[in-house]
């Protein structure tokens, strides 16, 4: 009994050492979640980018800027001439709050009675919090400051504080959560579909032996990868309309934008995560193989894109691996459409680096499906 036993432990150890890429990715798997859980993710947001309207120009109003950058919660990035400006940075995404200083901000706070308004996107509830409890506690302390130095100067105290700070919530009031994560799965969707379902169809074809039929026979090579890659587009689009449906009707996702340049900008988005999968059918030998290699890419696209935690709470290398992931970008590109309602003029910074993308990783893929064809 030990000498069988043994020897078919033997015989499992020999395939898995003959299996050097199936090894590999078990062994590198978890080395890849500890890494982004324990050095990316971090769902303490700092230095959220900020937009400012300062109409009031004095000591007490740069006093106040300066407060706000040095909470480190506020990275003020935009010096803008009218509240428009603040609407279509925060519209476009570039900055997720707005501070509008009145004119009047000097002789008001004088008399303890000064009023600061700041807008914070609420599409992304995490960052909205940091935002609107930094800016509080930041309002907080300046009336506490005020109210020092006036108690000094013998000055009648009010009840209301000196500097009452105006929070506004834009596009998700209620900081639902729901409402920022359900129209991000519609990319995670897309991308698990095309990427897979692609690199398990072609793989398993080979597996059976049936590509090399498909191959001898009078179908063209164009007309065999369209042929894969259609079937494909329409269940990721069936995907992808049962997902806005329930979204909508059973989270009360509102959709404020156009659902044709939605599904038009998802064709760029998944141009390229097709190219993924016929990359990945192409390094793979087994399904198994496949759908690891799947797994490894979807991976740094779930947690590094923005999808679950905010890109703004992470270190610098983190975003720079951030930014060449193209979920990132069409998170954008559905969140921007569905909770904001805006168009492609506002896109156009998200929509670029999906076609640079697909351009690229396409062109790769059918070089390569080409040449294992031959």
């Amino acid at each position: 009994m030990g000498s069988r036993l043994y020897g078919i432990i033997a015989k499992e150890f020999i395939q898995l050492w003959r299996d050097r890429l199936a090894l590999t990715l078990a062994l590198f798997m978890p080395v890849v979640m500890l890494f982004i859980f324990g050095w990316a993710i971090n769902t303490d947001v700092k230095h959220v980018p900020t937009a400012v309207l300062d109409q009031s120009g004095s000591l007490e109003a740069r006093r106040l800027l300066e407060a706000f950058e040095n909470s480190q919660y506020f990275d003020i990035r935009y010096l803008v001439a009218s509240p428009r400006e603040i609407a279509r940075l925060i519209d476009g995404g570039q900055a997720k709050v707005g501070i509008v200083i009145p004119p009047d901000y000097a002789t008001r706070l004088a008399r303890r009675e000064a009023e600061v308004q700041v807008i914070v996107d609420a599409s992304d509830p995490q960052v909205a919090t940091s935002a609107m409890n930094a800016a509080a506690a930041l309002g907080a302390d300046r009336s506490l400051r005020v109210l020092s130095e006036t108690v000094q100067g013998n000055v009648v105290r009010r009840d209301q504080p000196p500097l009452d700070m105006r929070v506004r919530a834009w596009y998700n009031p209620d900081l639902v959560s729901a409402i920022f994560i359900v129209p991000g799965l519609v990319g995670a969707l897309l991308m698990q579909t095309t990427i897979s379902v692609m690199a398990i169809a072609v793989v398993r074809e080979r597996e059976r032996g049936t590509l090399e039929a498909l191959i001898v026979s009078p179908i063209r090579r164009w007309e065999l990868l369209l042929g894969k890659i259609i079937p494909n587009l329409l269940l990721a689009y069936g995907q992808m309309t049962m997902a806005l449906l329930v979204a909508h009707f059973v989270f009360d996702v509102p959709i404020r934008g156009s659902l044709p340049l939605l599904y038009a900008l998802s064709l760029v988005f998944m141009w390229g995560t097709l190219g993924i999968g016929i990359l990945i059918s192409a390094a793979s030998r087994t399904v198994p193989q496949a759908m690891q290699l799947a797994f490894l890419t979807f991976l740094p696209s779930i947690y590094l894109s923005g999808l679950l935690f905010p890109i703004e709470g992470m270190p610098v290398g983190a975003q720079y691996l951030a930014a060449i992931i193209p979920l990132t970008y069409f998170l954008r590109i559905v969140r921007g459409i569905v909770l904001k309602g805006i168009g492609i003029e506002y896109l156009w910074s998200s929509l670029l680096p999906l076609v640079a993308f697909g351009a690229v990783v396409f062109t790769l893929s059918v070089l390569r499906f080409r040449k294992q064809l031959d």
